[in-house]
């Protein structure tokens, strides 16, 4: 067994070229964590045509858009120990061209906004020197306000059109108004030769109930382990556009192994972004535990798992407390990312599990939200909208 742990060091050492060679010295295949590892360090060492992140001869390769190298950081955090976790990413800086894109802040206001390289800045945001946090700082400046204008709008027309429905108000407000009863028992006022409906009376939402102990409780749960990059951007969006809502309370917590509570930053989601430390294991169960203290009431308690359920804890006890927390009437939506195409990686049977728990547990792009918090507040069939979001991706 020596021999072999010898042989697989030696293996991850000298790369994939060298296989066959050990090959002819014993039948010593490496685990499926040396697999990872070696192509980790393959996407920085292996200069060939066939490894690395760019080609032969190159010393760049890595494109704004190339989200494999904000997966690679997350992956090389968890594999190795922090001194050679240090030594690596100081190689992929110098080798893959990263170095071009952190050090030179001109080049870096002139890229066009993209959350894959947002994402790849947050993990290595302890590189960055003095001289560019500025310009790193304004690049991701630009992607949050480009994310604020896509979903801010929809966000606050959605949780204001959702919170207490069925109840009406005389007060009038604009904001309250129920445009859906106002126009449906307003149809017998159409006016043929204005084209439209004049109605005789509106329509308000009763929001009485969205003050003082009575407000909805929305809790984010955000996986920050290296492969989360892009969720943990637009979850950071999306809390902040809450937390600015007075008709909610909005907490969020940021968890790997460890737990960090991220509510203060909330009015800037800039200060809330450099407040995650992308990168390493996961603990779920333990951060799902943190944020039990926030359930006051329940039934108006929203709680968003954003992780890939990639648990490193109790697998077990994670399933007992989601069922639980669902159990006492609390809204569990799990989302395994929140970000825009491709299939996302996750625990594939982990989210079966939980599941089953009649959790609803999907991929969301960023768009959908506003309808997915519409439905979550207004006590609608999350199962139901899951089932028709994937037959539309499909």
């Amino acid at each position: 067994m020596e021999a072999e742990g010898k042989i697989r060091r030696w293996r991850l050492i000298l790369g994939q070229d060298s296989q066959n060679r050990f090959g002819q010295m014993g039948d010593a295949p490496l685990t499926a964590q040396q697999d990872l590892m070696d192509q980790a360090l393959a996407a920085i060492y292996d200069r060939t045509q066939n490894g690395g992140f760019g080609t032969k001869g190159q010393g760049g390769g890595l494109g704004p858009s190339n989200p494999r190298i904000t997966r690679w950081l997350g992956d090389v955090r968890s594999l190795f120990g922090q001194d050679l976790v240090t030594v690596i990413q100081a190689d992929a800086v110098n080798r893959c061209g990263l170095k071009q894109l952190l050090f030179e802040p001109e080049l870096l206001e002139n890229l066009e906004p993209d959350v894959n390289l947002a994402s790849t800045i947050l993990l290595l945001k302890e590189q960055i020197p003095k001289s560019s946090k500025d310009s790193v700082r304004r690049f991701i400046q630009k992607i949050v306000e480009e994310i604020n204008r896509l979903l801010e709008q929809d966000i606050r027309r959605a949780v204001t059109a959702s919170i207490n429905r069925r109840r009406h108000s005389p007060i009038p407000s604009a904001a309250a108004l129920d445009f859906k009863t106002t126009i449906s028992r307003n149809l017998k006022n159409y006016n043929p030769d204005l084209g439209t409906i004049v109605p005789d009376h509106y329509y308000f939402f009763d929001r009485t109930s969205t003050t003082a102990a009575n407000k909805w409780t929305v809790i984010l749960d955000i996986d920050q382990s290296g492969s989360m990059g892009e969720s943990v951007i637009y979850s950071s969006v999306m809390s902040c556009i809450l937390a600015s809502m007075s008709s909610l309370r909005t907490r969020v917590v940021a968890f790997d192994t460890n737990i960090v509570d991220l509510t203060e930053k909330c009015d800037d989601p800039v200060e809330l972004l450099f407040g995650f430390q992308l990168g390493g294991g996961t603990n779920i169960e333990q951060s799902v535990v943190y944020c039990e203290k926030y359930v006051e009431n329940p039934a108006k308690t929203l709680f968003f798992l954003i992780s890939d359920l990639e648990e490193g804890g109790n697998r077990a006890g994670l399933l007992r407390r989601l069922e639980e927390m669902k159990a006492s009437g609390v809204t569990v939506i799990c989302l395994l990312a929140l970000a825009d195409g491709g299939r996302p990686y996750y625990d594939a049977q982990m989210a079966q599990r939980i599941a089953g728990l009649a959790i609803p547990c999907f991929a969301c792009n960023p768009q959908m939200l506003p309808q997915l918090l519409e439905r979550a507040f207004a006590g609608a069939d999350l199962g139901a909208f899951m089932k028709e979001f994937e037959k539309r991706k499909s």
